[in-house]
Order: structure tokens, then C-alpha cells, then sequence
């Protein structure tokens, strides 16, 4: 045991468990705090221009860094930043949430300050929170070292975001601190329900003439892509990814298939995941916009499904069986179904190198070809929802990338200020985010972060002329999907007065390859690319989901 305050021990084990960065926007609830945070060694704090986008860096962050942390004030600023928050759960990412609250005199007194409603409640913040974090406590003296390691293991384990609450005077307060480090919790399983389930599993493989593999994001969220691999290997069967697990699997391997869309898929892919004898649904959510409009069809009795803390065979529920420990399980049976496998790199070679012309205009699906040869291994690619993400959806990665999107949540503008977090998380890869011009325009500002940081991702701003994900559902020429026209190679150098950014515009095929090309050539800075396209011209796969988005929404094909 040692003597701290408990503003520095939350801040040592936050160190511990990886944070290095502090998302967040000062209020005057909780400055002190954040005094001690720039007093820490090895954390340093990320100003943002409004909390909204310090919880979107904040979940770009705890993607690739495995956790994060951001800090808000009570009321105006944690509520401004619940959305969020409440995307960070949808798509299970960790996301640590620090509310500096009004001092604890001042509660129990019902005093009528500022941030309030002005009736003495103080809870109604905190029961919204409640809703979207999985676990929460409100520090005191007494209890800060404890529920601190409470609810970051809660973090850890479940993979979603947590609340503490650090009233004014509690953050200099001295207390008696555990000095060893926070052990962390893991899935783990009952022995004897991974026995049954594992017995259940090798024989309904063994019985197969057919095996598939479909993974799913929790593969990803857990860490456990090595274990997926051994597994796949092993069965050397088709392996196929939902969108909302892109590159989880290399895209590169002799036996990735593609994605898994429901009637979006690929026909070969499509075929090989619904009429497998037993598919492996690894950490599968099958949600809309991943499946199609839930046009998946897949017969659940033929079902080996595993999750963080459950797996089912068919429709025999075995809860208390990790996902890691039934991999290695799996892996461990000898079960080998070799398969004639048609590559998704084998489906889509082509006779030569992509050629731009001279003076074609921009179209969609040139645009993406082109945009395929502009990536390396080892790029995190970042794509708001929309043509973005749909676009993406289908390209084969190079080895060892990273994709990032929010298909569950789906919240545009998510990107940018996601872009900021993924960027700081692993600063020695080359960061690329699409965007549409109407989701730019919710979160623009956050484009003055990252270059106040000094950061050099490539920006991809897709401008179709507003909102054309929403014209593919309803509404294609209807004035609700305009935007504003904006300029925005002057938007950028109004946010860069140190001249750390390059800017190009394309509307032909030969002035993106010039701007890709300075992309390439400028490693060092910042390049924003504006790429200009018809307000209608779409992915086809977003074209067909809009349709079904609009027969579920509003029973009927999109109209004008």
C-alpha cells in the first residue's frame, strides 16, 4: 500500500492498462483533474473542440490501443458526448468515461449551480449514462481505490464503456492505494461446459461434408485473431467476414472468400457460407446494414456460434464457455476439411495494373479501383458510413491493415474525430479516412486537432453533393438531403496556420492519381484530397441496401 491522491491513481492505472492519451474539453468541474493529468508522466491530454468528438477520437483510440479514456464536465459536456459513448457500446469498444462533477457539499446540499436543471437533482446525467455503460461508480474518499479497479476490469472484461464520476474535491484527496499492478479479467469457462460443448462441436464437423468460417468484430474486440487463424489453418476450409469485421482475417490468404452480406454477398461467397454443411459463426452479430436488411440465410441448426463468455451447437446454448477457449478447443480436435478454394484475390485478378484516363470523369466504381492501388500493408483505413463504408466494404486489403468503420451505431461524422484516436493509438502506420461530404461537415472541426497535433493521415473527402446514403433510402432529389456547398481546401488552410497540409481536387481519374501521388510523396504531412462525383453515382451494394432499408422503413422502394 502507498499514499496518493485519487486523481493520480485513477490516472496510474489508466497508464497501466494502456492509456497514454486523455480525450476530452475542460469545464471548471473538473480542472484540478486535469492538472494532474498533465503533471503524469507517459499521459497526455487531447484538447478537442467539443466533447462529441472527444468521444469519437476516444473510440477510434480504443480500437486499435485496446482501451481509452476521455474526461468531461457533468451535465453540458457528458451529455454532449453521450452519443458517443452510446456507440462505443453498440460496437463494443472500451472506452473509459471520466465525469468531473460538482463538489460533494454541493450534491447533498441540492444547491441550484450551474450545469443543472436548477431543482437539486444532480442524477439525471448519470441515469442517462447508466444506459450505455456497463458498469459505473461515483468516487469518495473511501471507496476511490476500489471502485477504480472495479469498473476499469469491468472495462476490460465485457469490452464496452465505463462511467466514473470525480466530484471537485475528491480529486486531491489522499488515500491508502494498492501498489501492485491492476490484474485484469478474461472470459474464462466452466470446464465441464467446455468439455460438452467441445465434444458436441468435434462430432457435428466430423459429421460435415462441407465447413465454412464466417467471422464476426468480437474476434477482434477479444484479440484473438491468432487464435482464429490456428483454427481456420487447421480446418483449411473458406473463411469469409462480415463488413463490421473487415480484415480481422488476412484478405491476402489463400483461403478468404470474400465478405458476407446476406443477397449483397458475392455469389460464390454467398453459396459457399449458406450451404455449408457446419459454419463456424465466430463472434458474428448479424445486424441490417451488415447483412443486407437481414437477408442472411443461414439455417441455425447447422451452427457452431461462439462469443466472449457463450457458445452454442446448433440450438444447445453452452453458457460459460470463453471464445478463446473454444477455438483452441476446436483447434485441438484434428478436425481437417479441406476445401477447393477460390480465393477472393484469385476472383478479382485482373488482366493489368489499374490505368487512369486522361480527363475521365470520377465515377464510383473507377474511383475505388483506383483507390485500391493507393493502398500499402500495414494502412488502417477509416470509412464513415455511407458510400464510404460500402465502398470499402468489398476491397481486398493488403496484409496486416486495419479497417474502421460503425455500421451498428451508424453515426455520421463518426470518422474524422475517430481518425484523430486511431492515429495517436499507432502513430508508425499510415492512417487513411473516407468521408462523405455531409458527414465532414457534422465533425470539420476536429480537422484543427489533428493538425495541432502534428499528425499526418490522408483525408479522402467524398463530395456527391450532400447526403446520398439517405437519397439511396428515400428522398433522391428531395431538398432535406442538400448540404451546404463549402470550399474545403480553404476550410483546411484556415485550420492549418503552420502550413503542415497539402490539399488536391479531383474530378477526373488523372487528377486523383496526381493527388494520390502526392500522397505518397509527402509521408510527412497531412494531404486532404477532395474527390467530387455525382450525387447520385453509389457503391452498387449501398444502391441495393437503400432499397431494403426502404421496403423495412417505410414499405415501399425509395421515390424521389
Amino acid at each position: 500500500m502507498g499514499v496518493c491522491t485519487v486523481g493520480d491513481y485513477l490516472l496510474r492505472r489508466l497508464q497501466e492498462i494502456g492509456v497514454r492519451h486523455v480525450f476530452g474539453v475542460p469545464g471548471d468541474y473538473q480542472l484540478e483533474f486535469l492538472d494532474q493529468v498533465e503533471a503524469m508522466d507517459g499521459i497526455d491530454w487531447v484538447g478537442n473542440c467539443n466533447e462529441l468528438n472527444a468521444a469519437y477520437a476516444a473510440d477510434g483510440y480504443g480500437r486499435l490501443n485496446g482501451i481509452a479514456a476521455l474526461v468531461t464536465t457533468f451535465g453540458v459536456g457528458e451529455l454532449s458526448a453521450l452519443n458517443g459513448i452510446a456507440g462505443a457500446y453498440a460496437e463494443s469498444v472500451p472506452v473509459v468515461s471520466i465525469v468531473g462533477t460538482p463538489a460533494t457539499f454541493v450534491v447533498e446540499g441540492k444547491q441550484k449551480v450551474h450545469h443543472t436543471a436548477g431543482d437539486g437533482d444532480f442524477t439525471r446525467a448519470a441515469k442517462c449514462a447508466g444506459e450505455y455503460t456497463v458498469a459505473q461508480a461515483i468516487l469518495t474518499r473511501d471507496n476511490a481505490a476500489s471502485e477504480i479497479d472495479r469498473v476499469l476490469r469491468f472495462c476490460w472484461l465485457l469490452k464496452r464503456p465505463v462511467y466514473i464520476v470525480v466530484p471537485s474535491d475528491v480529486a486531491y484527496e489522499t488515500i491508502e492505494a494498492p501498489a501492485a499492478p491492476l490484474a485484469l479479467l478474461e472470459p474464462s469457462s466452466d470446464p465441464r461446459k467446455l468439455e460438452k460443448f467441445a465434444g458436441q462441436a468435434r462430432d457435428a464437423l466430423r459429421a460435415a461434408r462441407s465447413v465454412a468460417v464466417l467471422v464476426g468484430p468480437e474476434v477482434d474486440r477479444y484479440h484473438l485473431t491468432g487464435q482464429l487463424m490456428e483454427l481456420a489453418e487447421r480446418i483449411a476450409c473458406p473463411v469469409a467476414c462480415l463488413s463490421n469485421a473487415k480484415g480481422v482475417f488476412p484478405e491476402d490468404h489463400d483461403q478468404f472468400i470474400g465478405g458476407y452480406a446476406g443477397k449483397l454477398s458475392d455469389a460464390y461467397v454467398r453459396e459457399s457460407i449458406e450451404n455449408a454443411d457446419c459454419l463456424l459463426a465466430l463472434g458474428t452479430q448479424f445486424t441490417d446494414s451488415v447483412t443486407g436488411g437481414f437477408s442472411q440465410n443461414i439455417d441455425p441448426s447447422r451452427v457452431i456460434a461462439l462469443h466472449p463468455t457463450g457458445a452454442a451447437v446448433g440450438n444447445t446454448q453452452y453458457a460459460h464457455v470463453s471464445m478463446k477457449d473454444a477455438l483452441l478447443a476446436l483447434a485441438g480436435t484434428g478436425i481437417h476439411k479441406p476445401s477447393a478454394i477460390t480465393s477472393l484475390l484469385q476472383r478479382r485478378a485482373r488482366g493489368q495494373a489499374y490505368e487512369p484516363v486522361r480527363s475521365a470523369r470520377l465515377v464510383q466504381e473507377r474511383f475505388w479501383e483506383q483507390f485500391q492501388a493507393f493502398l500499402e500493408p500495414g494502412d488502417v483505413v477509416i470509412a464513415d458510413q455511407g458510400t464510404a463504408y460500402y465502398g470499402c466494404a468489398e476491397l481486398p486489403l493488403p496484409r496486416d491493415c486495419t479497417f474502421v468503420g460503425q455500421p451498428l451505431w451508424g453515426s455520421i461524422g463518426y470518422t474524422l474525430p475517430a481518425l484523430l484516436g486511431t492515429t495517436l493509438a499507432a502513430p508508425g502506420r499510415r492512417h487513411i479516412l473516407l468521408i462523405g461530404d455531409g458527414s465532414f461537415q457534422l465533425t470539420a472541426q476536429e480537422l484543427s486537432t489533428v493538425l495541432r497535433n502534428g499528425l499526418h493521415p490522408v483525408i479522402i473527402l467524398i463530395n456527391n453533393d450532400g447526403y446520398t446514403v439517405e437519397r439511396c433510402i428515400l428522398g433522391a432529389d428531395a431538398s432535406y438531403n442538400n448540404i451546404a456547398t463549402w470550399r474545403y481546401d480553404r476550410l483546411v488552410e484556415a485550420f492549418d496556420p503552420q502550413d503542415l497540409a497539402i490539399t488536391a481536387k479531383a474530378n477526373t481519374e488523372d487528377t486523383l492519381a496526381a493527388a494520390f501521388a502526392a500522397a505518397k510523396s509527402n509521408r510527412d504531412r497531412l494531404v486532404f484530397v477532395e474527390a467530387v462525383m455525382e450525387r447520385l453515382d453509389a457503391p452498387e451494394s449501398l444502391v441495393k441496401l437503400g432499397k431494403a432499408f426502404a421496403t423495412a422503413d417505410y414499405h415501399h422502394a425509395p421515390v424521389s
